[in-house]
């Protein structure tokens, strides 16, 4: 094989764990990868990048509480992918080339010729202390910093790890892979010259909603670490810049710090709920209740759209009936951007898709919802009396229709896509329900209400009335009181903003009452 039929691999670091750590390199590799070779270490959510034919390999690397390919194993496979002409991402925690033995492995690439590229990460040591508060160096309290293993024997200190000297080598200390020695490790540190009072903390799952931290005084550290039930994967943090946690911590501060939070929207809208939710400290569940699939019968929004002049105007209740419609018209060679109408939206998300696929808009309502956008449609009386085309879901609601017939438009309907039921592991489901694993759920729609509400067992439906219970508009409120589910917040406007900030109303404890409009 020549040179020039290898592929190329490249380490990308995947930070310390929240996904929007991964640098826009890593990003842009991931897109076109044809394989990602991963850590268990490395955000789940970061696969989705990936093209949907790329191989994922999972190669566990967690320390020793799960299953890990050996290295030599990994470093094999990531010569074979190459040599078969892939274009590899080795997707490591943290960075490659920080106790990642990323070292390890570009080394043996190189000896087999393989081109290869380094993307750095945001280290653990870096990201992890900083969503804890506490910062590697302070000119006030440090001015240097060690990093250490603690994944080695510390029995073999003398020929390993030199515990006695790092000791006091550095103002700030931060030992990784060390929470299954922990006793130990404070025991050396502490014969090495440290003061038992020196402040020190654990930090557990940093950057993740999880993150959990633990300080104390040095030589209490373990017994705090040990009551509080922390485990790996943490770092270790010795010396005074602990004390600025006190200040400095702003995680935790967030108003959906470690709330797990269900997200019932179709794959393809989860993503802007789970980001939002994370922005907020959450951690997304994604579960789709819904999948997006083309109308039964193409034929009506076919005339319609070759009948364009025809129409003063086009209304657009959703981003999907925007997106579905736009693309339809571009398999059938219309282009928008020349047609003549009145482009009205219920909102100003459904507006923004309008503009995106090059449609003009000209209508959106103070009030995003159906009613408003009709009412907005009868003061002008070049619409209010022409004919109208709305694309929708094909089990949409009449509300909007009538209202726009009853201010006197001719109004055509026309489905452009069709909501359905999702395959859900309904007893996974009802298992967290029933574990209170899940501390919110959000629904956006009356049609993913009464998907959640049939997948219930007798003791997941009990379960809900412990969650605090979002919904995106009133009629997907009264949806849920239907079923027989209570809500906690309705969020005031369409979009997902609203949502999560009513959310985080109840959940962060700004209202612990529940809305009964």
């Amino acid at each position: 094989m020549s040179r020039s039929d290898l592929g190329r691999v490249y380490l990308v670091g995947a930070g310390p764990g929240d996904p929007g750590l991964l640098t826009l390199r890593g990003a842009d590799l991931l897109r076109v990868a044809d394989a990602v070779v991963y850590d268990a270490l490395a955000s789940a959510e970061l696969l989705d990048l990936a093209p949907d034919g790329a191989l994922r390999i999972d190669v566990g690397k967690r320390g020793h509480d799960a299953p890990t390919l050996p290295q030599e194993e990994i470093t094999q496979l990531l010569i074979r992918l190459a040599r078969e002409g892939r274009m590899v991402v080795r997707l490591k925690g943290g960075d490659p080339f920080v106790f990642g033995r990323g070292g390890e492995e570009c080394s043996a690439l190189a000896a087999e010729k393989i081109p290869f590229e380094v993307v750095p990460g945001v280290s653990s040591v870096v990201g992890g202390l900083a969503y804890a508060g506490i910062p590697l160096t302070d000119r006030r309290h440090s001015a240097s910093f060690a990093v250490v293993t603690g994944h080695r024997d510390p029995s073999k200190a003398a020929t390993e790890t030199r515990w006695g000297d790092l000791a006091t080598a550095a103002d700030t200390l931060v030992v990784l892979m060390g929470m299954r020695r922990l006793p130990e490790l404070v025991e050396r540190i502490l014969a090495g010259g440290r003061a038992p009072d020196t402040p020190a903390a654990a930090v557990m799952d940093g950057t993740l909603p999880s993150q959990r931290v633990v300080c104390a005084p040095l030589a209490a550290l373990p017994e705090r670490v040990r009551a509080a039930g922390l485990g790996a994967p943490a770092l270790i943090v010795i010396g005074e810049v602990v004390e600025l946690r006190d200040t400095l911590a702003w995680v935790e501060r967030r108003a959906l710090h470690g709330k797990r939070v269900l997200v019932t929207r179709p794959q393809e809208q989860a993503g802007v709920l789970a980001a939002a939710l994370r922005e907020r400290g959450a951690a997304p569940v994604v579960i789709p209740l819904l999948e997006i699939a083309p109308p039964e019968d193409w034929a009506p929004v076919d005339a319609a759209l070759a009948a364009r002049d025809e129409y003063a105007g086009l209304v657009l209740a959703s981003s999907n009936a925007v997106h579905r419609f736009a693309a339809r018209a571009r398999e059938r060679g219309v282009r928008l951007d020349d047609v003549g109408w009145s482009v009205c939206c219920v909102g100003p998300r459904t507006a923004d898709a309008a503009r995106s696929v090059g449609l003009p808009v000209h209508l959106v309502p103070a009030r995003h919802e159906g009613v408003s956008l009709a009412r907005a449609l009868a003061r002008r009386p070049d619409l209010a009396r022409g004919r109208l085309l709305l694309p929708r879901a094909a089990e949409g609601r009449d509300e909007l229709p009538d209202a726009l017939r009853a201010g006197g438009a001719s109004l055509d309907v026309v489905s452009v896509y069709r909501t359905l039921p999702a395959p859900v592991d309904s007893a996974a489901l009802c298992a967290q329900l029933a574990a209170g694993e899940l501390h919110g759920l959000t629904f956006a729609s009356p049609s993913a209400v009464r998907a959640f509400a049939s997948l219930l067992d007798e003791g997941a439906r009990r379960a809900v009335e412990r969650c605090a219970v979002a919904a995106i508009g009133r009629i997907t409120a009264e949806a849920l009181r239907v079923e027989g589910l209570h809500v906690d917040a309705v969020a005031d406007s369409a979009g997902v903003a609203p949502l999560v900030e009513a959310l985080a109303a109840v959940l962060g404890g700004e209202s612990g009452k529940r809305d009964t409009r």
